[in-house]
């Protein structure tokens, strides 16, 4: 394509200021992409990933689902975040529009690795973390292997390290009545839950087959957050509901993380009360630009 002479130069200057305003934006996390939707599929290492990407400026922020769950328990969020910043939500493998895996891995430090491989892919160098319980434990994780990558970590309804006779119980109620212990626990966590936000979890649940959600139960009953919690030292914050409550709580084990509770809700405060947990995620966030 030919251009004149004084456009060439009025051309190159506009490209080099767009070139300067990536290069600041991609020092501070912000990767250069435009603020409308996308939709992905990416390269996971057990598959393709999907991920719900938008928004622009500031720090990112990267949200991570619950056993079951999808991109849509943070729809809330994205669009509460994408006014002022980026914020991403993936489905991990073999929920929502992701593959499963064919060796049927499921192990918490095999969901970080999707974490990985979808902020590599979208050129996260430095961004903050939210987990939701099992998606809590696969946060924490990818935050010890890669401390310096993430700026901050959100734990919300996160378990600490399972009391072994708990464990064993729970696992043996899965494996000889996979069915009445699957009803029973899931009904006890929706406890509390909006009508919509109900009906979506137990289309959840329906969708869950036997076989993955056993070796997703077995993961983050043999999980320790603790080593990954202990090597990350950038800041941390504890979100809870009342469900949170039991001995092997992730906050008695990690006092020394702030914790917020927000009370009246199931299990997904994030969905239950999204204006609750969206000021916890504007007070975390606020030094975070």
């Amino acid at each position: 394509m030919h251009v004149e002479r004084g456009v060439q130069g009025a051309v190159w200057m506009a490209l080099a200021g767009i070139a300067g305003f990536m290069a600041v934006s991609y020092a501070f996390g912000a990767a250069p992409f435009p603020a409308r939707q996308r939709m992905l599929n990416l390269k996971g290492p057990a598959g393709r990933l999907y991920a719900d990407d938008g928004g622009r400026g500031g720090m990112p922020v990267l949200f991570v689902h619950s056993f079951g769950g999808s991109t849509a328990h943070w729809q809330s969020q994205l669009s509460h975040l994408r006014r002022h910043r980026r914020a991403i939500a993936i489905d991990l493998r073999g929920h929502g529009r992701s593959d499963a895996p064919a060796s049927g891995d499921y192990g918490v430090d095999s969901l970080s690795q999707d974490i990985a491989a979808v902020a590599d892919q979208l050129q996260l160098r430095r961004f903050v973390l939210v987990g939701h319980s099992m998606g809590g434990a696969a946060a924490a994780a990818y935050a010890g292997n890669h401390p310096g990558r993430v700026a901050g970590l959100v734990l919300a309804g996160t378990p600490g390290k399972p009391d072994p006779v708990r464990a064993a119980q729970v696992i043996q109620g899965v494996h000889t009545d996979y069915d009445k212990t699957g009803s029973d626990y899931w009904g006890s966590l929706i406890a509390g839950a909006q009508p919509a936000v109900r009906d979506l979890l137990q289309g959840d649940m329906r969708r869950m087959q036997r076989k993955p959600s056993t070796a997703m139960i077995e993961a983050i009953f043999a999980n320790d957050p603790l080593p990954a919690l202990k090597t990350f030292r950038g800041p941390k914050l504890i979100v809870d509901t009342p469900h949170g409550e039991s001995a092997a709580a992730l906050y008695k084990q990690a006092p020394q993380i702030p914790r917020r509770v927000i009370a009246g809700t199931s299990h997904w405060p994030q969905m239950d009360k999204p204006a609750d947990f969206n000021a916890l995620l504007d007070e975390f966030l606020y030094g975070f630009r």
